[in-house]
C-alpha cells in the first residue's frame, strides 16, 4: 500500500504540474495564433476560464483515481492477509503434527492456486508418510514379538530343564532368529530401494537363464509344499541390460509370495515373453487365494497386507512386494498386479525394457551404479 500511496502522489504531482504550468502556456499559444481575438480581456477571460476548468477536471479525476486505488488496494491487500495468514497458520499446524491440514484455494489468480496446490499437495504427502510410519512401527513390533517370544519362552524353559537343547529345540531357534534377521534385512532393502540406493551391477542378461535359474531355485520348497512349478518361455527374447542378482530377487520374492498364498495340488507358472513397446515380460501366475479388488492397487507398498492375520500366520514381512516394484523401477521398468477376485489366483508381471533401450540409461560395459 505504500509503494502504491506513493505511484498515486507522483502520479497527483505530476498532473498538477502539468496542468498548472504547461497546459496554460499551451492554451494561451492557441489563442495567439488565432490573431482575430483583439480584446485583452477577452483573451484573460478565456485564460482563467480554461484554468478554472482544467483544476476542477484535474482535481475530481485525481480525487476519483485516488479513492479506486485505495479501495483496490484494501481490498487486495485484506485478501492477500487472508491467504497468507491462513498459509501461514496451517503451516505451522502442519509443523506441529496436524498432517490432515488443508488450504483453501484463494481465487486471487494462477500463482496463488499453484501455491495453494503445493501446499496440500505436501501435506498430503506428509500425511501418507506418518501414516506409513506408525503402520511401520506397528507391523514392525508386532512382527518382532512373535520370534522373540519364542525364543524367550524356549531360554526360560532350557533354564529351568524343562526343554532340553536337543535338535529339534535348537532347530526351532534358529528359526526365529533366521525370521528376525530376514525382517532387519528386508527393511533394509526397501529403506536403500525407497531412497534410491540400491546398488545395481550392469550386466547383458538373458531373461531365459534368469527365469530357469529362478525356477530350480524354488523347485525343492515348491515339491515340499505339493505345488507344481512350471515354466514358458519364448525364445529367443532380446537380452536385457540388468543386474542379475537383483533380478533374480525378484523373481525368488514373486516365487515365494505365490507358494505363500497357494494351497497345496495349486499350481504357480512363470512366463518370460517379448512385450511391447521393446520390452521383455516375467510374469508370475497361481492359481491360489487371489486378491480382492480393492486391495490391488496396494500390494506394492511396504507393509501392506490384504489379510494382516493370514499373512502373518504364513510368516510374511509384507516388504518382499515392495522390493519387487523398487529394483524394477530402479531397471528403468514397472511391475502390475492382476487378480479376478479372492480365489482366483493373481498374476503379478514384471515390464522390463530390453537392452537397447536401457542401454542409454547405464554405463557402458558391466559396472555397480546406485539406482
Amino acid at each position: 500500500m505504500t509503494a502504491q500511496a506513493l505511484v498515486l502522489l507522483v502520479a497527483a504531482v505530476t498532473a498538477w504540474l502539468v496542468a498548472a504550468l504547461v497546459g496554460p502556456r499551451v492554451f494561451h499559444e492557441h489563442l495567439d495564433h488565432r490573431g482575430d481575438l483583439t480584446s485583452d480581456n477577452l483573451v484573460r477571460h478565456a485564460e482563467e476560464a480554461y484554468v478554472s476548468a482544467n483544476v476542477i477536471a484535474v482535481s475530481l479525476a485525481l480525487l476519483a483515481a485516488v479513492v479506486t486505488a485505495l479501495a483496490v488496494s484494501v481490498y487486495l491487500n485484506r485478501r492477500i492477509g487472508r491467504t497468507i495468514t491462513a498459509t501461514s497458520d496451517a503451516a505451522a499446524l502442519l509443523a506441529a503434527g496436524s498432517y490432515r491440514t488443508r488450504v483453501e484455494a484463494p481465487r486471487l489468480g494462477p500463482e496463488f492456486e499453484q501455491l495453494a496446490q503445493a501446499f496440500n499437495a505436501m501435506a498430503g504427502r506428509l500425511e501418507g508418510t506418518e501414516t506409513t510410519r506408525r503402520r511401520l512401527i506397528a507391523d514392525v513390533a508386532h512382527e518382532m514379538r512373535t520370534p522373540l517370544a519364542t525364543l524367550e519362552g524356549y531360554l526360560e524353559a532350557m533354564e529351568d530343564g524343562v526343554v532340553q537343547p536337543d535338535p529339534a529345540t535348537l532347530a526351532v531357534l534358529r528359526a526365529q532368529t533366521a525370521r528376525l534377521t530376514r525382517l532387519a534385512s528386508d527393511m533394509s532393502a526397501v529403506s536403500k530401494a525407497e531412497e534410491g540406493r540400491i546398488e545395481l551391477s550392469w550386466h547383458s542378461v538373458d531373461p531365459v537363464e534368469v527365469a530357469q535359474s529362478a525356477v530350480t531355485a524354488a523347485v525343492e520348497a515348491y515339491a515340499s509344499k505339493g505345488v507344481s512349478l512350471t515354466l514358458d518361455t519364448d525364445p529367443p527374447l532380446p537380452p536385457l541390460r540388468a543386474d542379475p542378482e537383483r533380478l533374480a530377487q525378484v523373481l525368488g520374492n514373486l516365487l515365494e509370495n505365490a507358494l505363500r498364498h497357494t494351497p497345496p495340488g495349486g499350481a504357480v507358472a512363470v512366463t518370460a515373453r517379448a512385450g511391447g513397446s521393446q520390452q521383455v515380460e516375467l510374469v508370475v501366475a497361481d492359481d491360489g487365494e487371489g486378491i480382492a479388488a480393492e486391495h490391488l492397487p496396494h500390494i506394492f507398498e511396504r507393509l501392506y497386507r490384504a489379510d494382516a492375520a493370514r499373512d502373518r500366520q504364513h510368516g510374511g514381512s509384507g516388504i518382499g512386494l515392495a522390493i519387487v516394484k523398487a529394483i524394477v523401477e530402479a531397471h528403468g521398468g514397472h511391475v502390475s498386479a492382476l487378480s479376478e477376485g479372492r480365489g482366483q489366483g493373481t498374476r503379478i508381471t514384471v515390464h522390463l525394457p530390453i537392452e537397447d533401450a536401457s542401454a542409454r540409461r547405464a554405463a557402458v560395459g558391466g559396472g555397480t551404479t546406485r539406482a
